[in-house]
Parts: structure tokens; C-alpha cells; sequence
């Protein structure tokens, strides 16, 4: 069975700080349909920012991560998680997902991971597909202590 796609571009932003440390922060600010033209591109600089869009992104949902795409989505503020790195002295997006799950080990492990706002038509998109493959593992009843250990003979 073939992997539901959609492909993406993420905007990259470059804000200039007046920081003795750090001279400017980049971070990803939002998730756009494709272009189709493969080639990263400056939307707009000036001297205190610049947007950078980088095509060529495929947001694939797998059956695995559903229960990630739920907690997501269930989620006040649903996101797309963006995993980037620095190159070059430019903030580079390297994976994007819709799984909270898939997005917590990439933080655990180490990767820079933000989240830009899930956009309402691929909310709905995330939506039809956890409405058909998440099912919540059913809850193992507590027993009361009290019948702990009781012997019934």
C-alpha cells in the first residue's frame, strides 16, 4: 500500500539580535504547498531578516505514527514539527512531520525540532487519516487492591 503524501516547502527566518553572543537565530516560521521548483529561495531580507523557502519536502503519514498524528491533532495548537540544522551559518530543514511522537525522539535524540502552525487543509488531510487507522488500545482495568490476592477457593 502506497504512503499518503503531500509535498511541502518550509520558510526559514533569520532574525538579526543584538546579542554579544549570537549576532542573528534562525527558526522555521511556516509550511507552504510545494512550488515544484526544487531550488531553495530568498523571499525577502533586509538587514534585521530574511525568509528563505526550501522546497522539496514530502510530509508522508505512516499507520505506525497515528496514534502521534492524534496527540497532534488533539493538541490545542497542532503543528507541523520541523527538524533543521545549522549549515554554513544557515538555518537548514532537514524532515518535517505531523507525529508528536516522531518529533519527541528526534528532540530526545539530540536534533533541533520546532513547530510552525498545521495548516487547516492538511489538518483535515491528518484528520481522514487518523480517523481511519488510529485505534486506542484498550485500557487494561485496574483491579481494586482489595481483590489483590484474594482467594476465592
Amino acid at each position: 500500500m502506497p504512503v499518503p503524501e503531500v509535498s511541502v516547502a518550509v520558510i526559514m527566518e533569520r532574525r538579526a539580535l543584538a546579542n554579544r553572543w549570537q549576532s542573528e537565530s534562525w527558526t522555521p516560521v511556516g509550511v507552504i504547498p510545494d512550488p515544484g521548483d526544487g531550488v531553495p529561495r530568498v523571499l525577502f531580507e533586509d538587514d534585521a531578516c530574511t525568509r528563505v523557502l526550501h522546497p522539496g519536502f514530502a510530509l508522508e503519514l505512516h499507520r505506525d505514527e497515528a496514534e502521534g498524528y492524534y496527540l497532534n491533532l488533539s493538541s490545542p495548537n497542532p503543528y507541523v514539527f520541523v527538524m533543521w540544522r545549522m549549515e554554513d551559518g544557515h538555518g537548514v530543514p532537514k524532515i518535517v512531520t505531523v507525529s508528536y511522537n516522531e518529533a519527541s525522539r528526534m528532540m530526545d535524540g539530540g536534533e533541533q525540532v520546532e513547530g510552525v502552525p498545521l495548516p487547516p487543509d492538511l489538518a483535515d488531510w491528518v484528520g481522514g487519516f487518523v480517523a481511519l487507522h488510529y485505534k486506542p488500545e484498550p485500557k487494561k482495568r485496574a483491579r481494586p487492591p482489595s481483590f489483590k490476592g484474594a482467594d476465592r477457593s
